[in-house]
């Protein structure tokens, strides 16, 4: 059945509302839309994306079980991509902003081009319980990030709001970081002066150090 799909739907999922992008088997966007996280509306989901469709999500369990559930009853295919796999492939996209919008992309380009790369889900209930375990890990992972890169921020932001504007949004970042824990403050970063600091940056981010 893999073998029959002509058309991905990256489902990048939320408590609330969901955001899909449908690809075609060249990667071009047929469509690219919020989605209610609600039967009504991931059914015209799945009629609109057409036949010969996957389903391709980054959370099987949880928020995102109603999705899993109403694409199985109607035979479609679904695909788990994990959230490693997920933030690599995300590195390889243009455009540093992390949305809905280019989360769905990737999750749907992903499985296009690399379908080893993510688990396609078998009518086991056993599978299930245990990707919906992992997917709660991947969350608790997830949210513990992101509170300590807000509480990186908010220290930033303490000692120079400027340094916190610049560095503050790619704190995600292996060379931003490696600045930080050399350079920690605008003094140190100035005395330092910027063949150092481009010592410090360029050989983890050799196309944006300087």
């Amino acid at each position: 059945m893999v073998d029959e799909i002509l058309r991905w739907i990256g489902l990048d999922v939320g408590k609330s509302d969901h955001h899909a992008t449908l690809i075609d088997p060249t990667g071009t966007v047929l469509f690219d839309r919020p989605c209610r996280n609600d039967e009504q509306a991931i059914e015209k989901l799945l009629d609109d994306a057409g036949p010969n469709a996957a389903l391709v999500i980054d959370q099987p369990g949880s928020i995102g079980t109603l999705a899993v559930a109403l694409a199985r009853r109607r035979g479609i295919p679904v695909a788990y991509i994990p959230g490693l796999v997920m933030r690599r492939a995300s590195q390889l996209y243009p455009g540093e902003a992390k949305t809905d919008r280019k989360d769905s992309f990737v999750i749907a380009d992903t499985a296009r081009i690399h379908q080893a790369r993510v688990h396609w889900l078998t009518p086991s209930d056993e599978l299930l319980q245990e990707l919906s375990v992992l997917g709660g890990y991947d969350d608790d992972l997830a949210h513990d990030r992101t509170r300590t890169a807000n509480r990186l921020r908010d220290l930033l932001l303490q000692a120079s709001p400027a340094v916190e504007r610049v560095l503050g949004p790619r704190l995600d970042h292996a060379a931003v970081r490696a600045l930080l824990e050399r350079y920690p403050t605008p003094t140190a970063m100035r005395a330092a002066g910027k063949r150092r600091l481009l010592r410090i940056v360029q050989p983890k981010a050799p196309r944006m150090g300087a």
